[in-house]
């Protein structure tokens, strides 16, 4: 399964040694946002993704390759395995911030 996913264009990353400059509120907030620009679009995701995304996979458009079960944290997983190849996800929050997943295959 390959997943392009901006992990969040802000993560409400809960690690103290992170300076966090927006509340969670304001994260899921700009996704939504995101979220209706994207409008399916995976071109539209992966320019997104490459600008505001604080994952280390932005330089890729958001893209994390393939990856099964046990891999990512529960509720990414579970939110991405539960998407059909050209759905885009609701926000989707886990210990690592806020999260917009696009599932591509």
């Amino acid at each position: 399964m390959r997943s392009p996913i901006p992990c969040s264009p802000f993560d409400h990353d809960p690690r103290p040694q992170e300076k966090i400059t927006r509340s969670k509120a304001e994260a899921i907030e700009i996704l939504r946002g995101y979220q209706t620009e994207i409008n399916g679009s995976h071109d539209k995701f992966a320019q997104l993704a490459k600008e505001f995304s604080d994952c280390s996979s932005a330089r890729k458009g958001g893209d994390l390759g393939v990856f099964g079960t046990g891999q990512m944290q529960k509720p990414f997983e579970d939110a991405t395995f539960a998407l059909k190849i050209g759905e885009m996800s609701d926000v989707v929050e886990t210990d690592s911030g806020v999260h917009l997943i696009l599932r591509t295959e």
